[in-house]
């Protein structure tokens, strides 16, 4: 369990945001860009479509006119777009629709009606609620890129159909995928994908619980939780979700405040890692600021895995260390150090901006 520590003031926690956030939009002038690893890919795919959820927090709570110019040249460049067109019922390639909805929003509050944003990912989630299909999110991190499109449109449109279709599809992941279903009830955690379900397990016996796998499908019930009015169907089955896995999480932190990539085997690749420990604290400042938890037990290990990825993996120029490369399981993406640099650089700061965006508004 953490011991006490206190987190910062707002200012210093937004300024330890503004320093990664800065580095990144230095590095990344055009946000048209292609993203070059061990092939060519376009810059709408999900590791930058996180980077742009964590931006939009940024951006309510800092509005810097620059962010959102950002944010708008990326969708621009991008023609508004998913990676796979409009037929795709892959989550990763809607995961750039929550941006494009956000600056829709936004853009319609202030009185000015841009359609071709939310043009293609709504063509994308109606073909999907006009089907029959209900086995497309068959890993978990598809929830969190997913999920909060379908309730977003659910309550633009004020259109139970969305929801409907959204519970589907992710109770299809609960309990079908993998045999059983990707959620252990027992643990209250969630196995990434059919690969790790009962009889895979770790090295020292336990089954394999990824943190960031776990830490996606944190973020996507608080997003859902967030957008969703409290009578929309199914809020209950999310919420009860919510509160089973966050419970699961402290007694799982590692005494230095981050979380290992293994949460029950220290042993496999055992290390400070800030994507999932990002997306853990997220959740647990969300539930505090909704009433859901207890300040007293859970500030203290939000606090402690802050002032962890403060002092141990942002950098002075604001790179971010400690950040586990892409995969589904604790061998991916290693090794993960101080300075090592991951395959792709904005995931990680996405999930760190959404931690400490919801962090800033504690009391």
């Amino acid at each position: 369990m953490a011991s006490a520590q206190k987190l910062p003031g707002k200012k210093e926690i937004l300024r330890q945001m503004t320093l990664a956030n800065a580095y990144f939009m230095q590095a990344w002038p055009d946000p048209g860009k292609e993203i070059v690893t061990n092939k060519t890919r376009p810059g709408n795919i999900w590791t930058r479509a996180v980077y742009y959820e964590g931006l939009m927090a940024l951006y309510a709570l800092d509005k810097q006119k620059k962010y959102y110019d950002y944010a708008v040249e990326w969708g621009e460049k991008h023609r508004w777009g998913l990676r796979s067109g409009v037929k795709t019922r892959n989550a990763d390639d809607q995961c750039c629709g929550q941006t494009y909805i956000d600056l829709y929003l936004i853009d319609k509050a202030a009185g000015h009606d841009h359609p071709e944003r939310i043009r293609d990912i709504k063509a994308s989630i109606d073909n999907m609620v006009a089907s029959d299909k209900i086995d497309d999110w068959n890993w978990i991190d598809a929830l969190q890129m997913a999920m909060p499109v379908f309730a977003r449109f659910g309550v633009m449109y004020k259109d139970n159909a969305y929801f409907e279709k959204m519970y589907q599809i992710y109770t299809y992941s609960k309990t079908v995928h993998g045999g059983k279903g990707l959620y252990n009830p027992e643990d209250k955690l969630w196995w990434r994908d059919k690969d790790f379900v009962p009889p895979y397990k770790e090295p020292n016996g336990q089954d394999c619980y990824w943190s960031r796998g776990n830490g996606w499908v944190v973020a996507a019930l608080v997003r859902v939780l967030d957008i969703m009015p409290e009578d929309a169907p199914h809020r209950t089955e999310y919420q009860k979700m919510y509160l089973d896995m966050i419970q699961a999480l402290p007694a799982l932190q590692r005494e230095d405040g981050y979380w290992n990539v293994s949460l029950h085997d220290p042993t496999n690749f055992g290390g400070k890692e800030l994507s999932g420990t990002s997306l853990f604290i997220y959740g647990m400042a969300w539930g505090i600021n909704h009433g859901l938890l207890d300040a007293k037990t859970y500030k203290p290990v939000i606090a402690k895995a802050w002032q962890a990825m403060a002092r141990e993996s942002l950098h002075p120029n604001g790179f971010l260390g400690f950040v586990q490369g892409t995969g589904k399981e604790p061998k991916d993406g290693q090794p993960v150090t101080y300075t090592s640099k991951p395959d792709f650089e904005d995931y990680g700061l996405g999930c760190y901006l959404l931690a400490g965006c919801e962090i800033s508004k504690l009391k």
